[in-house]
C-alpha cells in the first residue's frame, strides 16, 4: 500500500489583539529582548478517531524538517542573565540550605556533649525554616536579577525583584483575562 501524503497543510498564525490597551502602551524600549512580540493562540489537538497510517516503504518516508524554536527567534533568555540568575540562586538558596544542613550537626554536638537537653521538634523546625527560606531564595535569585543584559543591578536586587515582580504579575492578569 503506497502511503499517503498530505497536501496543503495550514500554517496560521496568531495576531496580536490590537484593542488591548496595555498591549499598546508597553513600547519596545520596554520589552525585553527575549520577551515575546506575539502570544499564540492554542492549537486544538487532534482527534484520537484518526487512525494512524503505518508506512511500510522506507524509500517514501519523508524527512522531518525542524520547526523553528524560540531559541532562533531570539526569545531565549540571554547568557548573561542566565549566569546572573544562576549566581543569585546560588547565594540566597545555597546560604540557607547549608545552614539548614549545618542545623543538623550543630545540634548533634550539642546534644552528645550535653550542653543543653535540645528537643527534637526544635531541631526539626529549625532545619524546615532554613530550607523553606533556601526554596524562596531559588525564586528571588531569579526575579531580584536584572534581565536587561546591559545593567548588572544592586547586590542585593530589592529593585530589580519589585520591577521583575510586576512584569510577572502582569502576564499572569493578562493570562488569566484570554482564558
Amino acid at each position: 500500500m503506497a502511503s499517503k501524503s498530505r497536501k496543503g497543510s495550514q500554517n496560521s498564525k496568531a495576531k496580536a489583539d490590537k484593542s488591548d490597551p496595555k498591549a499598546q502602551a508597553k513600547t519596545d524600549t520596554e520589552r525585553l529582548p527575549f520577551e515575546p512580540q506575539q502570544h499564540r493562540k492554542k492549537v486544538a489537538k487532534k482527534s484520537a478517531s484518526a487512525p494512524a497510517v503505518k508506512e511500510t516503504d522506507t524509500t517514501a518516508k519523508q524527512t522531518v524538517q525542524p520547526t523553528r524554536t524560540s531559541a532562533a527567534k531570539g526569545e531565549t533568555i540571554p547568557e548573561v542573565v542566565s549566569r546572573r540568575m544562576a549566581r543569585r540562586m546560588g547565594v540566597f538558596c545555597g546560604i540557607p540550605t547549608a545552614m539548614g544542613m549545618l542545623t543538623f550537626v550543630i545540634s548533634y554536638l550539642i546534644v552528645s556533649h550535653e550542653w543543653l537537653k535540645l528537643p527534637n521538634i526544635a531541631v526539626v523546625l529549625v532545619s524546615m525554616g532554613w530550607f523553606g527560606l533556601g526554596v524562596l531564595g531559588l525564586s528571588y535569585g531569579v526575579l531580584s536579577a536584572s534581565w536587561d543584559e546591559n545593567r548588572v543591578g544592586t547586590r542585593l536586587g530589592w529593585g530589580e525583584f519589585t520591577t521583575n515582580f510586576g512584569r510577572l504579575r502582569e502576564s499572569w492578569q493578562a493570562a488569566k483575562q484570554k482564558s
